[in-house]
């Protein structure tokens, strides 16, 4: 065999020929050498120190004046405990939810987890999803909660590395040992203190499940949260992959489902406990479980603590008075309109109330009666289809829809009102022109307005009907306090704000709110996007705080009356199965909205829940303090609105010779004014055997040309003035679907 003999002069050539593209070359590897080194490996922590890392430090929140409200800290104390001490269907239902495949990869799931990671990822624009048990390790030890491309890599190298380090059960004890599990329970031993007053190698198949299930989302799936159900629903689920797994059978999940599970007393010194948890569930969503929780940050709120006090004290007292009413509960939110700071929050009447305290009804999805109704008004204003003054018959009416059931509508006193111009129909809260309202501007534009002002739950029409204008969509308090500070703002929405500044544990400002958007003096200054223009704002504003003209309803002395400040405006709800009681009023330097009803939905007494009474006692108790020692704040008329005298029945203009109609005065937005005189008599077809107006049932040999006074509504039906008041109901007929 012939010997190789290696050829240098051919490998001078070689490399004397491609000299510029070897040197290109490794000055590419280099270059990227360094970036991956700059970008990742340099401060690479060791896994070997994951015992090490930094003591937690409590976050404070603070109300707007420096009060403390709250610490949210980890336990010092805590207790780490052998996996041996852990029951097995704790560690396998944590491995169930978290990662099923933990004992079957080597710290990354590159199929069942990364994949599905980066598909998030191109899809939805953010890193989420695709961690193993041991990624999870490595960033709530060894790394930030940021969600970067880079924080990913380094988790998945530290995991590879981990893997190499400890044995799997060495790593699932230290996640076991480590993971937050909501409030200052860090750990499983914590947890099960935490939360069943127990050790946890005590704790029964239903507790663990349950607790396993709570990592994923501590703030929100907490038991003590805000939604304690969400903690049960997130229970059934980990049962539903134990079972899946195999770890546990289908007989055993349902007797495990069917044990009732003893908390222990949720201990806590806590001011304002429904905001604080409010705002640390959005504190959570923007800096994430750690930071909140071991991060040390400071939190200077909006809220008014004094403010606060008295909301909580009025609406604990005003619930306990009305209580035999079947009343279980009370709430109540006080916010700044002009800049959207909220002031107060007062979820239910006692936090710690046993059974449903926690649940937060300001945040909560409810039916708002006929508190929605100056949006639909609004929205029919602004698109010019209504003025203040469109006569609209209230009588009784039957909408016909294809395919469904008439929807009749009724008032809430049972009577009929004749002919009932769009100000009276609003401030008595008349049912009836309501509905044939939002007939006419249709539903589209009232769902398409009411989500400009800031209801995010009315989303496809097409789930809606004409009841909608009646409170038959659900809102939440938070959203109509949203939407109602734009009457407030002359038409301009302000998002509703809840924290001032956030520093860091070393003291660095790391947000703070603009102050020039605090600092507002009156209406016009008020920046933000229009939503509605100053005209409409103003002629729906001025509607709700017109007493006389909601005294029909509500007489001119009731609980909608603030002493002192006749310019608050409000408007009253009660949803027809009694369930919902809403008070929602403002003028430009505050806005309240308080509600009573039961958490589980059970109806109230109606003696307890008509427009004047229930949540109005509230909201007048709350304002009025609230008033106390502030001048009239009366909204400036806008350029664009212009006044008028109006006939009383048709809304048309008083004639100029002979003799007159009775007049009363009215604000439109110009262009809209009434241009037409006044003619009420007209030759109409009378149904003599009645004599009312005849219609299509009407036999043509009772039929009779007779002069009567005739008003049109907005619907284009004439209303008969001097004839009997009709017996049977008007049909409408509504497009399907609409």
């Amino acid at each position: 065999m012939k010997r190789f003999k290696f050829n240098f002069s051919i490998f001078k050539k070689l490399i004397k020929k491609y000299r510029n593209y070897i040197l290109l070359a490794a000055l590419i590897v280099l270059t990227m050498g360094a970036i991956v080194y700059g970008w990742i490996l340099k401060d690479l922590p060791s896994p070997s120190s994951l015992y090490s890392y930094d003591l937690p430090q409590s976050t404070k929140i603070y109300d707007r004046k420096g009060e403390l409200l709250y610490k949210i800290f980890t336990d010092q104390d805590r207790t780490v405990v052998p996996l041996g001490q852990i029951p097995e269907y704790l560690q396998q239902a944590t491995i169930a939810v978290e990662d099923k495949d933990f004992y079957r990869h080597l710290g990354v799931n590159p199929v069942g987890g990364i994949l599905r990671a980066a598909s998030s990822s191109i899809t939805k624009g953010r890193l989420e999803g695709g961690s193993t048990i041991t990624q999870q390790l490595m960033k709530n030890t060894l790394l930030t909660p940021e969600r970067t491309v880079t924080r990913k890599v380094k988790e998945i190298i530290l995991s590879l590395w981990a893997e190499v380090l400890y044995s799997k059960n060495e790593i699932l004890e230290m996640y076991l040992n480590t993971v937050p599990y909501g409030g200052t329970a860090w750990g499983v031993e914590s947890a099960a203190k935490r939360y069943y007053d127990k050790n946890v190698e005590d704790l029964t198949l239903a507790e663990s499940a349950l607790l396993a299930g709570l990592p994923v989302a501590p703030t929100r799936l907490s038991p003590f949260g805000n939604n304690p159900d969400l903690a049960i629903q997130r229970q059934r689920h980990v049962f539903s992959r134990m079972v899946e797994e195999g770890y546990i059978t289908q007989e055993e999940a349902d007797e495990a489902l069917g044990e009732e599970i003893i908390f222990a007393e949720n201990r806590t010194n806590i001011k304002a406990p429904h905001f604080v948890m409010f705002i640390r569930e959005k504190l959570a969503e923007k800096y994430g479980e750690q930071v909140i929780e071991k991060g040390g940050i400071s939190v200077t709120t909006t809220l008014d603590m004094s403010i606060q006090k008295m909301a909580e004290e009025i609406v604990a007292s005003e619930v306990a008075d009305i209580a035999k009413y079947d009343v279980g509960n009370g709430a109540a939110l006080v916010t700044r309109p002009a800049t959207g700071e909220i002031l107060a929050m007062v979820g239910s009447k006692d936090y710690l109330a046993s059974g449903s305290g926690r649940f937060n009804v300001t945040t909560a999805l409810r039916q708002p009666g006929s508190s929605i109704k100056p949006i639909m008004y609004a929205a029919g204003i602004e698109t010019g289809k209504i003025t203040a003054a469109s006569p609209i018959h209230d009588e009784p009416t039957c909408f016909i829809v294809a395919n469904q059931e008439p929807y009749c509508p009724v008032n809430y006193d049972g009577q009929y009102h004749g002919i009932a111009h769009t100000r009276f129909a609003l401030a008595n809260s008349y049912n009836i022109p309501a509905v044939k309202t939002l007939h006419h501007i249709g539903l589209e534009t009232m769902i398409a307005t009411s989500s400009a002002m800031g209801i995010d739950t009315f989303q496809d029409p097409s789930r809606y009907g004409l009841s909608l204008t009646l409170g038959g969509g659900e809102v939440t308090m938070v959203d109509m306090a949203e939407a109602f500070g734009v009457f407030s703002n002359g038409g301009i929405k302000k998002d509703l704000i809840y924290v001032l500044k956030v520093k860091d544990n070393k003291g660095e400002t790391i947000y703070e709110q603009d102050k020039e958007s605090l600092n507002i003096v009156s209406q016009l200054e008020i920046v933000g996007k229009r939503v509605l223009s100053r005209e409409t704002a103003f002629i729906i504003s001025h509607i709700l705080y017109d007493n006389g003209a909601r005294s029909s309803a509500f007489g001119s002395n009731s609980e909608l009356v603030v002493r002192g400040h006749p310019e608050v405006s409000v408007k009253t709800g009660t949803t027809n199965d009694l369930r919902d009681n809403w008070t929602i009023g403002y003028n430009q330097d505050y806005l309240v909205a308080t509600w009573v009803g039961n958490n589980d939905n059970t109806p109230m007494n109606r003696n307890v829940v008509s427009g004047v009474t229930g949540a109005a006692p509230i909201w007048n108790k709350i304002i009025t303090n609230l008033l106390a020692d502030s001048k009239q704040s009366w909204p400036a008329i806008p350029s664009g609105v212009i006044g008028r005298s109006v006939c009383v029945l048709s809304s048309s203009l008083p004639s100029s010779e002979g003799e007159s109609c009775p007049t009363r005065f009215e604000y439109f937005v110009k262009g809209t004014e009434p241009t037409d005189v006044e003619n009420l008599r007209r030759m109409v077809n009378i149904d003599k055997t009645t004599g009312r107006l005849a219609n299509s049932g009407t036999s043509p040999e009772n039929i009779e040309q007779q002069e009567k006074s005739i008003v049109y509504d907005i619907t284009g039906n004439p209303y008969c003035i001097d004839c009997p008041p009709p017996e049977t109901p008007t049909t409408i007929t509504e497009k399907s679907g609409e």
